[in-house]
Parts: C-alpha cells; sequence; structure tokens
C-alpha cells in the first residue's frame, strides 16, 4: 500500500454490446477515473474516447496458452493484466496449498515479465481467500491486489489493510455503491489505496459520486496559528518562483511556503482584486527558489525542484487542503523582502518578492500585503510542533536537525 491519493477503477467486463458499456465510460473519465477493466476487445473503444489505463482480464478457465493469451493482450494496448478472474482468486480454480503451487501466480509473473503492471483478483469467500490474498500480496508482489467480497459485511478489508500497509502492492476494495466506497477508503482510518465499481451493479451517475469521495478521502486538515511578525527587510534580488496550478483559487486560499520545512507561511492567492494587474486566481507568488512548498501526503519540496504535472496543496484559512496540478512555473528575477516571525519560542521565516500584489492572510483571515506588514503583526502559519522531526528528500523522519 503506497498510494497517497485514492484511486478509482470500473468494470466493464461484461457480454453486453459496447453502447450499454459506453456511458459509463464517457463518465468514468469526466470523473477522472484511474483504471477501465475491459475485455481484449473495448480495449481500443476506451482508449479512443480518453487517455488512461485499462486493465484487461486474463481467464485461465479455457485451458488455452497463457503466452498467447498475453502476446494478444499486448497487442491491444493494454496497460495492467488483472489475474484471477476466471482462476484460483475467484474460485473457479481450487486455490493451492502454497502459493509456490499457484497457477495465478505463475501467471502474475509471465505478465509482469512481458513488461504489464500486474493485479491478482480475489473474490474474499472465507478465511482461506483472505490468506491467499495476503500471500500472494507478500510474496509475488503485484502493482494491485483486489479484493471482492461477495458480502460486504464479511469482507476482512481491516485485516488486509493492517497486514498490507507496508507492502508494496496497492489495495483495490470492491464497492457496490459511494457508501461502500467511503467506508473502504476509511477504514482504520488508512483505508484502501482505491475501489473497484463494476456496471452490472452501479449506473453511471454513481461513478462521479465515488470520485469525489475519493478526492475527499485524502484531503488533509493542517492546523495553522497565528505567527507574529518579528522582522521584515528587503534583501536584494533573486529567483522567484510563481506556481501556476490547472486549478482557480478563491479569496482565503493559496499555499504555505517557508524558509524550512518546520514553518511555513500561508501565501495568499493572487485571486484579489488590486489596482495594479488583473487577477490570476490560478497562481500564487510563492518565492525564491530555496523555499520549501507543501505537497500531498504530509510531504514538502524545493521550489526549484516543482515541475508541471506535479501536485501541489492549496490550503484555506481554516486548514483545509485540496490538491493542485501544476500547469507552469514563471521563474524570474525580482526584488526581495525577508519575513521573519514567531509562535511559542518557534521562528518561522520566509522569502517573498517585495510587491504591492504578494499577501499573507492575518490571524482573522483577511489578507494582507507584505509591503504593509510590520512587526507585531499576526499572520497565518503551519509551525511544526514536534521538536524531532526532520525531512529526508520530503519525507518526515526523526532526526534532530538545525535551520536558520
Amino acid at each position: 500500500m503506497t498510494s497517497h491519493r485514492k484511486k478509482v477503477w470500473v468494470s466493464i467486463v461484461g457480454d453486453e454490446p459496447w453502447e450499454e458499456k459506453k456511458p459509463y465510460v464517457t463518465e468514468a473519465i469526466e470523473a477522472g477515473v484511474d483504471v477501465i477493466v475491459a475485455r481484449p476487445d473495448d480495449v481500443e473503444r476506451v482508449k479512443e474516447l480518453g487517455n488512461l489505463d485499462v486493465a484487461v482480464p486474463i481467464f485461465q478457465e479455457g485451458g488455452g496458452s497463457p503466452e498467447v493469451a498475453l502476446e494478444e493482450i499486448k497487442e491491444t494496448g493494454a496497460d495492467i493484466v488483472v489475474v484471477g478472474m476466471g482462476g484460483e482468486g475467484d474460485g473457479t480454480l481450487e486455490l493451492p496449498d502454497d502459493v509456490s503451487e499457484s497457477l495465478d501466480a505463475t501467471l502474475l509473473e509471465k505478465a509482469r515479465d512481458e513488461g504489464f503492471r500486474v493485479a491478482q483478483y480475489v473474490e474474499i469467500m472465507d478465511k482461506p481467500y483472505e490468506v491467499f490474498a495476503a500471500q500472494i500480496a507478500k510474496e509475488i508482489q503485484p502493482d494491485y491486489v483486489i479484493v471482492v467480497g461477495r458480502d460486504w459485511k464479511i469482507i476482512p478489508l481491516e485485516n488486509l489493510i493492517a497486514e498490507l500497509q507496508k507492502e508494496k502492492p496497492e489495495l483495490i476494495a470492491g464497492a457496490k455503491d459511494a457508501n461502500e466506497a467511503k467506508v473502504a477508503f476509511e477504514t482504520l482510518e488508512v483505508g484502501a489505496d482505491g475501489v473497484l465499481l463494476s456496471h452490472d451493479v452501479i449506473e453511471p451517475p454513481e461513478i462521479k459520486k465515488v470520485a469525489e469521495i475519493a478526492e475527499e478521502a485524502v484531503a488533509e486538515r493542517i492546523e495553522l496559528v497565528p505567527v507574529e511578525i518579528t522582522d521584515i527587510k528587503p534583501i536584494g534580488k533573486g529567483d522567484r518562483v510563481c506556481v501556476d496550478t490547472c486549478s482557480l483559487m478563491e479569496e482565503g486560499e493559496g499555499m504555505l511556503v517557508g524558509s524550512t520545512s518546520k514553518g511555513m507561511f500561508l501565501i495568499h492567492s493572487e485571486s484579489l482584486e488590486n489596482p495594479y494587474v488583473e487577477p490570476r486566481p490560478f497562481r500564487v507568488n510563492a518565492g525564491p527558489v530555496h523555499c520549501y512548498i507543501r505537497v500531498p501526503g504530509g510531504k514538502t519540496k524545493y521550489l526549484a525542484e516543482l515541475e508541471p504535472g506535479d501536485e501541489v496543496l492549496i490550503v484555506d484559512t481554516e486548514g483545509n487542503t485540496r490538491t493542485a496540478v501544476i500547469g507552469r512555473l514563471k521563474i524570474e528575477k525580482r526584488p526581495l523582502l525577508i519575513i521573519e516571525g514567531e509562535y511559542e519560542g518557534k521562528k518561522v521565516q520566509t522569502i517573498v518578492q517585495n510587491a504591492e500584489t504578494i499577501h499573507l492572510v492575518r490571524e482573522d483571515g483577511e489578507p494582507v500585503s507584505v509591503v504593509d506588514l510590520k512587526p507585531g503583526d499576526k499572520v497565518l502559519a503551519y509551525v511544526e510542533t514536534e521538536e524531532k522531526k526532520g525531512r529526508h528528500f520530503g519525507m518526515e523522519v526523526e532526526e534532530s536537525i538545525v535551520e536558520k
């Protein structure tokens, strides 16, 4: 289980004509679904509608050559091979006494050798199937393990989440509707990495609801505190970064930026009306290249590291967050200001462009231009409260670090 973003898969595997399946695919693409599971003859049709991953199940009950089947799947342009439908995973074939004797496991490895990402499908009918799913995950380490319960109430999802939390595969849980998807995402707080919806038990509009729940499930809430400004002064020129996102921000929203990962000011978006330039509600004038910026998953990056397509965290004055994708980065030499503050003895510092259009946010939620800031003012910021948390490649680690 490795992904901080919750995934949504939609299965259209079935004998229905394409025109009956197509509404599910178009709805899935519009909702931002990650994977469509389809039969080989539908892969090209799905790819024509949108650029997303397509998974194809490989069935074993027919007794044909796996190598031939994999070659045929490769010709379709599929991205992922799903093993277990029509195999051991759904009870078509008898479960092996040991994973080393598993036909599903052998097929997973063959598909991986052919360059596919691979998924093991398991219907949890009783305890042995739960054990089988966990063994496959640990010993074969497919990219995904899909678990589906014939009776949702008895799915041992908690057991699998707890057991596989530190394993490589992403855990995808079957869900019959938005409510079940929400439960899957929230189980044991960690939740499944994704859910699988099937066209034979849901209507197309339900897909959008589940996609929205998936987005909400990973929304972090960050505690913002009032930091008292202790000093603010010009320091010459430097390379500053404007982060242009593919999302529109509203008044009260911005990004957390700071010279250290332990303290980051809320830099307001350029969504405010002003007499100098037109609003750019997709932009945050974040600061110079050395600064940290908060990104999803409790991580940080240097502004200099960001690339178009990366995700950043939009934060509002209440600490609510959402994810935005970077569309463009503008790096230009500009005059700079250093801003220093303090909260309960902890120092917070950042550097910003020296311009009227750059705003922090007062503790009452009102934006304030950096040129109007003065010592004694209080503005919102994130301050690390645990003494010994540093960062290693953007991840929190327990170590003692001094940053000035």
